[in-house]
């Protein structure tokens, strides 16, 4: 089964490692065999890697676009996903196990995109903690 993107002006995406940027139309196009994809907008800078969901997700990023690291990274990658399962409740944790079993099977995209939702919880979850008013001990000080 052929994979279609459609890709917007001037979007970046990575093809088997070779960055590619789209002119400035639309351009729809059409891969027909396997290759390792991901669109500019779902890379993860290693500056952006500041927690520990979005260090996991850089992993398996790392892991999609050098493949000659996939063995090295592997037991790395599936130890900071283990070690994530427990901070966070069972629907959330579902995703942690689906990325898990995607990098078993090497498909590193879709380990990557079943991390996107916990990324956006994490998010929240640490928006809420930094718009927390200080606690006691804090406010005596």
């Amino acid at each position: 089964m052929a994979l279609r993107l459609t890709l917007k002006p001037n979007e970046k995406i990575v093809i088997n490692g070779c960055v590619i940027r789209n002119a400035d139309r639309r351009q729809t196009l059409t891969i027909e065999n396997y290759a390792d994809v991901v669109r500019g907008v779902d890379l993860l800078d290693e500056d952006g890697a500041a927690t520990p969901v979005k260090k996991a997700y850089f992993f398996i990023q790392s892991a999609l676009l050098r493949p000659e690291l996939r063995k090295e990274l592997t037991p790395i990658i599936h130890k900071s996903l283990a070690e994530l399962v427990p901070i966070f409740n069972q629907q959330i944790g579902g995703h942690i196990c689906e990325a898990a079993n995607h990098v078993s099977a090497r498909n590193y995209y879709k380990a990557m995109r079943a991390l996107r939702e916990v990324m956006q919880y994490e998010d929240e979850l640490l928006n809420l903690l930094a718009s927390r008013p200080a606690t006691t001990a804090q406010a005596a000080e």
